[in-house]
C-alpha cells in the first residue's frame, strides 16, 4: 500500500489479521516513518482469542488477565450463572467479570 502523498517507493506498513473464518478481524496501518508496537498486535490477538470464545469484550487498553466487560447480549441474570468467577454490574449495560480463561 503506498500513501497517495508519499513517493511511489515510500510504502505505508499495514497489518492484516484475519480469522479462521476467512475474514478481516483487523487492520492497522501505520507510515513509514512510523514504529510498528508489537504489544499492541499481540494484545489485539489475545483480545479477538478470548471474545471468540467468550462472551464478553476488552475495554481500552485491556491487558491479558484483566477483568472484562460482559457483553450487552447477556442479561445480568445469565452472567452470573455463565461467569462463575463473579460479575461486578456497574450499569445495567456494563457489567465486570474476571477474565474467564485465567
Amino acid at each position: 500500500m503506498i500513501h497517495p502523498n508519499a513517493s511511489e517507493n515510500f510504502t505505508v506498513r499495514s497489518l492484516f489479521i484475519i480469522g479462521p473464518d476467512k475474514k478481516v478481524k483487523l487492520i492497522i496501518t501505520y507510515p513509514a516513518s512510523t514504529g510498528r508496537n508489537f504489544v499492541e498486535v499481540l494484545r489485539v490477538v489475545d483480545s479477538l482469542q478470548l471474545t471468540a470464545q467468550y462472551s464478553v469484550a476488552t475495554p481500552a487498553d485491556w491487558k491479558d488477565g484483566e477483568d472484562v466487560i460482559v457483553v450487552p447480549a447477556i442479561s445480568t441474570a445469565d452472567a452470573i450463572k455463565k461467569f462463575d468467577k463473579g460479575v461486578t454490574e456497574v450499569k445495567p449495560y456494563l457489567r465486570y467479570t474476571p477474565q474467564p480463561n485465567k
